[in-house]
């Protein structure tokens, strides 16, 4: 159709529907706001004294702050994340154990409301900051205040072929093999929020394609393979990552990721992000690094 002709059918459909009975007017948005009440929040003039003095005098307690535990509406209150994503545990992953400690938790501090997020962690959405250093503590215990919200190893993974029958090949074993390679929290920290998303099959449940570093699962003649892509985000600004080339295999994978960082430290601009640095510097110096002293083989395999 082109891209124009596209664009003009989509002009003409909003023509028609703009303005019509489906449009979502204030009236009904305040209609429906009276179905839904606020928690009973107690009323904080500013950050509690605590809390900040606690930050002050405990370095673990500040960064899982930093990281995890988000601003609030609601003065004196935040949201925290719970980290699904610790050092040698399948990215999501959760025991009936930790689940029933978490419903604790969310009683105790959020007003018994839990949320799950896309990026497979869990969320109390209400806490008190008088609360944050207790719920920390609480949250260390069961093993979910890893401070990797938003860092290389808070990857999204799908189960990839040791639970599903549609995938083409394994992903909890990669996350973990990278997992494990970049298990430094100070490395980390000091690189940055990078999105890394992971699919076993084309299906895209791990919704590499908008991964900053995607990783998608293919099947070659009855192997397992890596297509690696960059680039990728969602948001506003969201836009599909670019394949690098041709696949690696799954013991190549943890120093691919490695030669794609050591690619973003040597280039980066002060504390430039890996996005950022992807748009000012393209796939090319990435490409050359991690094909370096790579054989013709991997384009036949692709092939």
């Amino acid at each position: 159709m082109t891209p124009e002709a596209f664009g003009a059918k989509v002009d003409q459909e909003w023509a028609f529907t703009k303005n019509g009975p489906m449009t979502l007017t204030q009236e009904e948005i305040q209609r429906n706001h009276k179905f839904f009440t606020a928690p009973a929040y107690e009323t904080f003039t500013g950050d509690d004294a605590a809390f900040t003095q606690q930050k002050l005098d405990s370095k673990g307690f500040s960064r899982w702050v930093e990281r995890n535990v988000f601003a609030h509406k609601q003065a004196g209150y935040a949201a925290v994340t719970l980290s699904l994503k610790p050092n040698g545990v399948a990215p999501g992953d959760a025991t009936s154990a930790q689940l029933d400690a978490v419903a604790d938790l969310a009683d105790q501090y959020s007003f018994g409301e839990l949320r799950v997020s896309h990026q497979q962690n869990l969320i109390l959405a209400d806490v008190k900051q008088s609360d944050l250093f207790a719920l920390w503590e609480a949250a260390k215990a069961i093993g979910f205040a890893t401070p990797n919200i938003g860092l290389l190893t808070d990857v999204i993974c799908c189960p990839g072929g040791d639970f599903c029958s549609l995938a083409n090949a394994k992903s909890i074993p990669i996350a973990l093999a990278i997992q494990d390679r970049f298990d430094n929290l100070d490395y980390l920290h000091d690189l940055g929020e990078i999105d890394m998303n992971m699919s076993g099959c084309m299906n895209a449940c791990g919704h590499h394609h908008i991964g900053n570093i995607g990783i998608l699962g293919v099947d070659k003649n009855g192997s397992e393979w890596y297509q690696v892509s960059l680039g990728g985000r969602q948001g506003k600004d969201a836009s599909l990552a670019k394949v690098l080339g041709p696949s690696f295999a799954q013991d190549e994978m943890p120093d691919v990721i490695e030669k794609i960082i050591n690619v973003f430290v040597a280039n980066r601009n002060g504390e430039e992000s890996f996005i950022d640095l992807f748009d000012r510097i393209g796939a090319e110096p990435f490409k050359a690094k991690v094909y370096e002293g790579k054989p013709n083989r991997r384009e036949k395999a692709d092939a």
